[in-house]
């Protein structure tokens, strides 16, 4: 009882972040500064009570259980607290207005899910790590994945020339572009170290099962890489960085969630 009186209170709580946000954005002279730190507290609240929840189907006494479902719902705790941290820093509100209530969505899908993927209480301090900023890297660049989507729309509409509608909600492009940027670099950066501490310490990463993950992982590194240079030595921005940014999370969110999919919700 206790679990679900826990649960729908960060659903309340991330859904109402996500309100007052919105309502900011329409009507921005109204919300002083100070306002919109007490909105993200309660944003905050909801991370920390999402944190909870998903502690109690996480620790299992067979060990740490990282189901489809579970890894889901820890990637959207990243995620939002993430974004908050970005809304903070940045007039970047939207971010919050869509990825808050998909946290929500995720304990709601958690709630009744049935998956595992059981690690031993024996593992190493390395896979550990290992995964940790795996799900930071995945978390990061699927931030960044959101916001070059926004940034695709962005772009169309100031090119059609339609000011009004959605496009209020967005912030300047510039925003948009140093935001996306700061966050690959930051998701690249975890990435690498998830990479390199596999490689080094993990015997199994190129073994029949995780070939796939590994192989996809390594191509995605090899896309933001590109990017990131494009970016500082060739000045690559707009619909270039866009499409290399999503077709960099697309080769990541295969290789950490494509086989996990298949297997532990299709085929079970």
């Amino acid at each position: 009882m206790a679990s679900y009186l826990l649960i729908y209170s960060a659903i309340i709580l991330y859904l109402a972040c996500s309100a007052l946000l919105y309502f900011q954005l329409k009507n921005p002279a109204d919300t002083p500064p100070v306002r919109k730190k007490q909105i993200l507290l309660i944003g905050l609240g909801a991370v920390v009570l999402h944190l909870l929840v998903l502690y109690n189907s996480l620790v299992t006494p067979e060990g740490i259980n990282l189901g489809f479902y579970n890894a889901a719902s820890l990637v959207s705790i990243f995620i939002a607290l993430f974004t908050l941290t970005a809304v903070w820093r940045h007039p970047v509100d939207i971010l919050a207005v869509i990825l808050l209530p998909m946290a929500a969505l995720t304990m709601l899908l958690d709630i009744n899910s049935n998956t595992s993927h059981i690690l031993p209480p024996g593992s190493s301090p390395a896979l550990a790590f290992h995964i940790l900023t795996s799900i930071i890297a995945y978390s990061l660049l699927a931030l960044a994945a959101l916001q070059a989507i926004l940034l695709s729309i962005q772009n169309n509409l100031l090119h059609a020339h339609h000011p009004g509608g959605f496009l209020r909600l967005l912030p300047p492009l510039r925003y948009m572009e140093v935001l996306l940027f700061e966050v690959i670099l930051a998701g690249f950066v975890a990435l690498t170290i998830s990479l390199g501490s596999g490689l080094i310490f993990l015997e199994n990463m190129f073994e029949q099962q995780l070939v796939h993950k590994t192989v996809l992982s390594i191509i995605a590194w090899f896309v933001f890489l590109i990017l990131l240079i494009g970016h500082w030595k060739l000045g690559w921005r707009g619909r270039t960085a866009i499409r290399w940014s999503l077709a960099g999370f697309v080769s990541l969110m295969l290789a950490y969630f494509g086989s996990k999919f298949v297997i532990e919700i299709v085929l079970s």
